[in-house]
């Protein structure tokens, strides 16, 4: 009798899981996409501010160097308020230089935390580099790519349903299970991949951005060409692991250019 109830929550939760995945979709504000994304932007944000707190522990914390995490805060905003991001979304955009000089590395969370670590910085030689960087990393926010990976995540599991059942408590039901979900959540932004199609789409938006804020799109191809000249030398550099690059990613950004402006870039961007 025991098992055949296990088995029945079982079912019910697969159903809910698939219930709550297909039919719980949101239209993107700034692409008009579908997306099957079951968190609001308010909870992207609270999500974000939560795991902000261990990513930046993981790499030695918040920067020292006040000149340089002003020029980082500087920069992004200037990329926000040209693209009118905090008019078109509910995202408050927050930029964070961290404190660790060896990991070259970029990356954002939910809701608009977007971070850059002293190691990549330093090995970027102009303006309109970081500008590259730091819109990559706001597309991915737009583009909804960490809440699109945590559903995924949350799907596999409710089909798998063997953490939530275990962890059933009769006499409080979905406490534990709320509980082992917020956990998933978190340890799901902590190691986050992203895929070919997510790189691609936060490529696509940089090539959008960074012309409104006044920055040549290309210097992100020098930027894709110092991470590849640093991967070369052994020792891969982070970025190139928690952001995944197969394929040619400098021939794709190439081909966003031309066809974002197929007469050539406009003169007087900042590179």
């Amino acid at each position: 009798m025991r098992l055949n109830l296990r088995l029945i929550i079982g079912l019910i939760i697969a159903a809910v899981t698939l219930f709550g995945y297909f039919f719980n979709t949101s239209t993107n504000p700034v692409t008009g996409e579908k997306q099957h994304v079951n968190m609001t932007a308010d909870q992207e944000i609270a999500l974000g501010l939560q795991a902000a707190t261990e990513m930046e522990q993981q790499y030695g914390g918040e920067s020292s160097d006040a000149r340089a995490t002003a020029e980082v805060q500087k920069v992004g905003q200037r990329i926000v308020q040209a693209n009118g991001l905090n008019q078109k979304t509910k995202y408050r955009f927050q930029f964070h230089l961290l404190a660790d000089d060896q990991t070259i590395n970029a990356f954002a969370l939910p809701g608009g935390q977007v971070f850059i670590t002293e190691g990549l910085l330093k090995n970027i030689t102009s303006e309109g580099q970081l500008a590259g960087v730091l819109a990559h990393e706001v597309g991915h926010v737009i583009g909804r790519h960490s809440a699109e990976q945590v559903a995924q995540s949350q799907l596999t599991q409710g089909l798998s349903g063997a953490a939530a059942i275990a962890s059933y408590d009769p006499n409080n039901p979905g406490s534990s299970m709320a509980r082992a979900a917020a956990a998933a959540m978190i340890a799901k932004l902590v190691s986050l991949r992203y895929s070919r199609n997510d790189e691609l789409e936060a490529d696509d938006f940089a090539v959008k951005f960074v012309p409104a804020a006044g920055y040549n799109p290309a210097s992100m191809i020098q930027v894709m060409q110092m991470l590849q000249s640093k991967a070369g030398g052994g020792g891969q550099p982070e970025f190139l692991s928690t952001h995944p690059n197969p394929g040619n990613r400098i021939e794709e950004l190439q081909k966003d250019i031309r066809q974002q402006y197929p007469q050539g870039v406009p003169g007087g961007l900042k590179s």
